[in-house]
């Protein structure tokens, strides 16, 4: 599903042959295979937080990548890298003004960042589609634009901010839009289920009561109809490609 915003991130980190680049927030690896595709002989460590995730990439990309569990807001590595990536990774840290001067020591002089953040809610259309949904059945408070969670930097005005606090320079942003494959490729009620159950909104909709959900199942469902192709629901999506220099 997420497949499509590798090259435009890849592409902002200007990589070629041996570099050492770090992953944040690597999960199963799938963009860390893509990133040693583009950099062959580079040496690349992706690094994430979960140990199933962990798991999960070492079994997926072999050797090209070694993989370390750490919390990656306090974590510092033994040598620093020439590049830092990370795709949907760093829009969760409970203090993110500690995490990205952590952040910063993990690079050289002059090395070079790249973060794909998604854009504002309203803009990415799967996950607009599921809060309105679920919000057309049970009541949902609004979203802490400060707290953790997807759509943190949709303004990337903040993240810009943040990272500039924390010593890098020539900090942008560059949007990028396009449309994605729900689930990676699913027909409208598989669709729906996949978008219900990995919404934050599944716990409050599992809370209310089987009714309830089926009737957001239904709506949800129904939106998944009206962005099917080919038998496949596509939705488009905003995504904000975040570079800076250390």
């Amino acid at each position: 599903m997420l497949a499509p915003i590798d090259a435009p991130l890849i592409a902002a980190l200007h990589l070629s042959d041996h570099l050492r680049i770090a992953e944040i927030g690597a999960g199963g690896g799938a963009t860390t295979r893509a990133i040693a595709a583009a950099a062959p002989g580079s040496t690349i460590e992706g690094f994430d937080i979960s140990p199933d995730l962990i798991g999960a990439a070492k079994a997926r990309v072999g050797g090209v990548a070694r993989f370390t569990l750490a919390d990656v807001a306090d974590f510092r590595p033994a040598e620093r890298f020439d590049r830092l990536v990370s795709r949907f990774g760093v829009m969760f840290f409970e203090a993110p003004e500690h995490a990205f001067a952590n952040l910063i020591q993990w690079l050289l002089p002059g090395g070079t960042l790249a973060f794909a953040v998604w854009g504002p809610g309203q803009d990415v259309a799967f996950m607009a589609s599921v809060r309105e949904a679920v919000a057309a059945v049970i009541d949902l408070p609004q979203p802490d634009p400060d707290a953790p969670g997807p759509c943190r930097y949709g303004d990337p005005s903040r993240l810009l901010a943040l990272l500039e606090a924390a010593g890098f320079c020539d900090c942008a942003a560059r949007t990028w839009r396009g449309d994605l494959q729900v689930g990676g490729g699913m027909a409208p009620d598989a669709a729906a289920e996949f978008l219900l159950a990995s919404s934050s909104a599944a716990a409050p909709l599992a809370d209310a009561g089987a009714r309830e959900q089926a009737r957001a199942r239904e709506r949800l469902a129904a939106v998944c109809a009206a962005n099917l192709r080919d038998g496949i629901v596509w939705m488009p999506a905003r995504v904000e490609i975040i570079t800076a220099t250390a």
